[in-house]
């Protein structure tokens, strides 16, 4: 039988991904969330910065990671550095401290690219989930284990399902670049 929430469940799960995807934006105020998409190759594996230190926003334009291993500055400092943030990590001692500039208008129309690109990537992939339910009703129908009439409502339901998730990225996207353009 068909199982409509399976198909719910993972394009609620790629609107989780694109939220997430999301806070690591950088707008004008220091976010600790800001860092949860960077990297950092140690221990022989790549690592998020929140399991390498303690990251705190102590001022509206100010994020400190207090790094656990000194080791591990420098690779936090590089990665940061790496990173499409446009952030410039200053290290003292074992404590990293990342001034947040204000975003010029050219970064905040760059941002708006990349959130619309991700929000596009997210798009796409619950469109494939739906194609991916698509073809598993087909293969019932073909199989005489639904109907017609039940291959079309459930087809109806899944593409409402795919338009509201669609929407919701499209509603994230709007608020996104509203925060990025407030000044």
């Amino acid at each position: 039988m068909f199982d409509k929430n399976k198909y719910n469940q993972k394009m609620s799960k790629t609107l989780d991904v694109f939220v997430t995807e999301l806070s690591g934006i950088r707008t004008g105020r220091a976010n600790a969330s800001m860092l949860d998409l960077i990297r950092v190759e140690v221990y022989g594996q790549k690592m998020p910065i929140n399991q390498l230190g303690t990251i705190t926003a102590p001022e509206p334009r100010k994020i400190n990671i207090q790094v656990w291993d000194l080791n591990n500055v420098s690779l936090i400092d590089s990665s940061i550095k790496k990173s499409e943030l446009g952030l410039n990590p200053q290290i003292d001692g074992q404590l990293i401290r990342i001034p947040i500039p204000d975003l010029s208008e050219e970064r905040r129309t760059e941002l708006k690219k990349i959130i619309k690109t991700l929000g596009e990537k997210n798009k796409i992939s619950i469109r494939n989930i739906r194609r991916e339910a698509n073809d598993e009703l087909k293969s019932l129908l073909k199989d005489k284990k639904i109907s017609e009439d039940e291959n079309e409502k459930y087809e109806k339901e899944i593409q409402t399902l795919t338009d509201n998730e669609t929407k919701k990225i499209d509603d994230k996207i709007y608020q996104k670049e509203k925060e990025i353009m407030k000044i």
